[in-house]
């Protein structure tokens, strides 16, 4: 492959989902992508998310939450929007750029009613494994219909 797959993961703020998927990219698959993650805002670093990816010796802790419009002008090949939110209010794309929706769980929603810090984070590790399967399969999980 002459050169990497760029690929944006897109979600609301920029704290867990996009930022998990942007670490399990760069860990399983930075010989053939390019991963950047983003938000429509920028709701800072979850720690919770930091946490679990630490786990499975995946580091994101010097990453840091960003908006889209933070990231300039990259050529992109594909965007990944994460949750719903931002699917609805993905911004439109130049050039040949294909946008894939792949919805994942709300970790701080599902964990928001935990009796315990366990139970919080074991919310965060079903989304965290998740993540870890998609992006185990790409680049061929993107053969999906571009909007």
């Amino acid at each position: 492959m002459d050169s990497k797959i760029r690929i944006l993961f897109l979600c609301t703020g920029n704290s867990c989902r996009s930022q998990m998927a942007e670490g399990w990219a760069r860990h399983l698959k930075g010989d053939m992508i390019e991963p950047f993650s983003a938000g429509l805002e920028a709701h800072g670093l979850n720690p919770r998310a930091v946490e679990v990816m630490a786990e499975v010796d995946v580091d994101i802790s010097t990453h840091r939450s960003q908006r889209i419009r933070d990231l300039g002008d990259l050529d992109l090949d594909y965007v990944v929007t994460v949750c719903g939110h931002a699917d609805e209010n993905c911004p439109v794309f130049p050039g040949n750029t294909r946008v894939v929706h792949v919805g994942f769980d709300d970790p701080p929603k599902l964990a928001a009613n935990a009796a315990s810090d366990e139970e919080a984070l074991s919310a965060y590790r079903r989304v965290r494994d998740e993540i870890q399967d998609f992006v185990s399969a790409l680049p061929e999980s993107l053969v999906a219909t571009p909007k």
